[in-house]
């Protein structure tokens, strides 16, 4: 029997959860998250999980599956999401991969390319660059290398900024000449479906959702976590704002208007991200029979 996995992918806030949920209820099958904030069991208003309400019985897997503290990679969730789905795929011949973070959809879709080990020495060199000129000085450092690697990566992550930026110093070439995508084989077929809306219906939904984190506690839980704010985890939207708040370098008003500011820019990254991939078949998030139907003719095929 063939085997299937459908994907959903899209911008933060356009509803991709309650999309796959209602996907997977049709399908009677599980979902597995391509989050990489939702897979931190600590990290919870701040990054719009689901809750046992809305999950609707749908069993989820990669989500709360890792801590703050462990060193998880892009390579570990293509090892482990294939792993996971070799159990499904004995029940059912369709699981649904459902989120926003780019890397591990290609990782799992496609493979990780073979890159250069850590190099001790430049890693060095380059944490240096980032406690003294912060992450304004890797984004300068690697626009220098390698703009158009620059352009479509998540720019805002300083522990992802500095590996490519190792890459390139570790082989004297661009990241994006190296990192070519060469398909490794999977046994199953992929069915793309991505969702987006007008833009400014999802900056208006981007910057609601916000405010219901902060109305839910958003600040409280930063401030839980502040004293591991070092953690690479922790290095991201929502939090790193609120910790600047804490630090005294920004007032409360303005690191919550930076919070949304950074989603929305986030977000456009995230439709460059996948806009490049010629499979993806777009929808409206109310758009789910359409889908449905886009699935099942995909299966007959």
């Amino acid at each position: 029997m063939n085997k299937y996995l459908v994907i959903v992918v899209g911008p933060t806030g356009v509803g991709k959860t309650a999309f796959s949920i209602l996907l997977a209820q049709h399908f009677n099958t599980a979902i597995l998250s391509a989050d990489s904030r939702q897979l931190y069991k600590e990290l919870n208003i701040g990054t719009a999980k689901p809750t046992k309400e809305e999950k609707k019985g749908v069993e989820h897997f990669f989500i709360d599956s890792a801590s703050i503290t462990d060193s998880y990679t892009t390579a570990n969730f293509e090892n482990d999401a294939l792993l996971c789905l070799d159990k499904l795929y004995e029940k059912n011949n369709i699981a649904i991969l459902c989120g926003g973070t780019g890397l591990y959809v290609d990782a799992l879709c496609n493979g990780l390319d073979e890159l250069p080990e850590k190099d001790e020495k430049i890693r060095e060199e380059l944490n240096l660059l980032f406690e003294e000129k912060g992450i304004e000085g890797l984004q300068e450092k690697l626009k220098h290398l390698d703009e158009v690697q620059f352009n479509k990566m998540d720019n805002q992550n300083p522990q992802r900024l500095i590996r490519t930026l190792e890459v390139c110093l570790v082989t004297g070439k661009p990241y994006s000449e190296l990192h070519l995508g060469n398909k490794k084989q999977r046994d199953f077929t992929t069915i793309k479906i991505g969702l987006n809306m007008e833009r400014e219906l999802l900056y208006e939904r981007i910057n609601s959702r916000v405010d219901d984190m902060i109305e839910k506690g958003l600040i409280e839980e930063a401030k839980a976590l502040y004293p591991n704010r070092v953690l690479n985890a922790l290095q991201t939207v929502g939090y790193s704002e609120l910790f600047d708040c804490f630090e005294n370098k920004t007032d409360l008003s303005t690191a919550i208007e930076k919070i949304k500011q950074h989603s929305r820019n986030y977000a456009k990254r995230q439709l460059t991200w996948f806009r490049r991939d010629t499979e993806i078949k777009w929808f409206e998030p109310t758009d789910v029979q359409a889908a449905i139907d886009c699935v099942k003719n995909a299966m007959q095929e």
